[in-house]
């Protein structure tokens, strides 16, 4: 569907201007006008938007999260706090998303239908937590909790990258020193070789070999790659194969541990943020499922959310999943006995938080050296089948 802008003329001669949104043309908003007695003067369609919107920040959303909750808190109404931080927000791609959630608001959808409408900006549990704020008449406390909730995950993502920016950095340097020697400087030494008429040792030939090949066929091995990694991401759109990848994941050799802590810290603070807004057991587990986005934990997400509606207690449910370590399943029961359920869930997440920090520490130290001897035994290995034949040439002549 469309939006449009437009000026007609009710019954009494009058011009007006509005926008119209849900219909796919000028014949059919002409139509629409027409049914509740105006004309239809002139129309055109609005701009989309969607290249604004990939230049919004989570950053932006956290901010604008704070500032709504702290105005909801003060009493305003909400399209009055709407639209200060409409006008306060120097982010113009979010102005625009903000007025547009604005002017929902005003011709009468719910504040989550709203901010729904831009799932690619707001994400599920920010969602949740409005839905769940505006039914229990709790949104400021709500959109609080939102704040603090994408906060936390900000800073989890900042630590990742932080943390692996060193490895990555050694990763690219390493590819683009070996390919500079095979594209430029293998060539130099195979035409000299040839020219010598010097019968090549293995290393060497090898190397000449993929030299050739890359200089030949590079682009051809590029397009391969590219469209192996096309239907890679094509594939895992089907739901049989992307369960199977993110099983694997969780089962990753060296990065199982941490990839597993890091979904089940999404999972249960989300769900424990959620119950503690009022949001059913059963709901809460719902929006965790679509927030943790691993195929795997959907299907465990399912069997959890049957077992709770079954009458079985979450800590119980729980310990059916070898996925949740033995600490959260225990501090569920406890908050469960003491009706401190999201406090204690709350507090387990904190450790593994804590763990997941210890144990990308760990990972680095092992993998840093390790790439670097990586590395200097390529690099090694490439001079030596460089220069071999070169010595070999130099006995000869002794």
């Amino acid at each position: 569907m469309a939006v449009f802008e437009y000026t007609a003329r009710d019954t009494n001669g009058n011009r007006f201007t509005g926008i119209y949104r849900d219909v796919d043309s000028v014949s059919m908003l002409k139509e629409e006008l027409s049914k509740m007695g105006d004309t239809l003067i002139k129309a055109k369609r609005k701009k989309n938007r969607a290249k604004k919107q990939a230049k919004i920040k989570q950053v932006d959303v956290i901010t604008f999260t704070y500032k709504f909750a702290g105005m909801c808190s003060a009493g305003l109404p909400i399209l009055r706090c709407l639209e200060t931080l409409e006008e306060q927000t120097e982010n113009s791609s979010f102005k625009h998303i903000l007025l547009e959630v604005k002017e929902n608001v005003e011709t009468g959808l719910t504040l989550h239908d709203a901010f729904a409408r831009h799932k690619n900006i707001f994400p599920e549990f920010f969602l949740g937590m409005v839905a769940a704020g505006e039914s229990g008449g709790k949104l400021s406390q709500t959109l609080e909790i939102s704040a603090d909730y994408l906060e936390n995950q900000a800073d989890i993502r900042r630590k990742i990258q932080a943390a692996f920016t060193y490895p990555i950095v050694v990763g690219v340097m390493c590819i683009i020193i070996v390919s500079s020697l095979i594209m430029f400087v293998i060539p130099v030494f195979s035409k000299l070789y040839t020219q010598l008429h010097m019968v090549l040792p293995g290393p060497t030939q090898t190397l000449v070999t993929i030299s050739y090949m890359a200089k030949k066929w590079g682009w051809l091995i590029l397009i391969i790659i590219a469209v192996m990694v096309f239907l890679f991401n094509k594939l895992l759109k089907r739901p049989f194969l992307r369960t199977r990848w993110d099983a694997f994941k969780l089962n990753m050799p060296g990065f199982s541990k941490l990839n597993r802590m890091i979904v089940v810290s999404k999972f249960i603070r989300t769900f424990a943020m959620l119950i503690s807004a009022g949001v059913s057991l059963s709901d809460a587990l719902t929006v965790a499922n679509q927030v943790t986005g691993n195929a795997k934990v959907s299907q465990i997400a399912d069997t959890l959310q049957r077992s709770i509606e079954a009458g079985n207690p979450v800590a119980g449910s729980l310990k059916n999943h070898d996925i949740f370590p033995p600490m959260i399943v225990q501090l569920a029961a406890s908050g469960e006995e003491s009706g401190a359920l999201s406090d204690m869930l709350n507090k387990g997440v904190d450790i593994i938080d804590k763990d997941v920090e210890r144990t990308i520490n760990s990972l680095l130290v092992k993998l840093e050296p390790a790439m670097t001897v990586f590395m200097g035994t390529l690099i090694g290995f490439i001079l030596m089948a460089v220069y071999l034949p070169m010595f070999d040439y130099m006995g000869n002549i002794k």
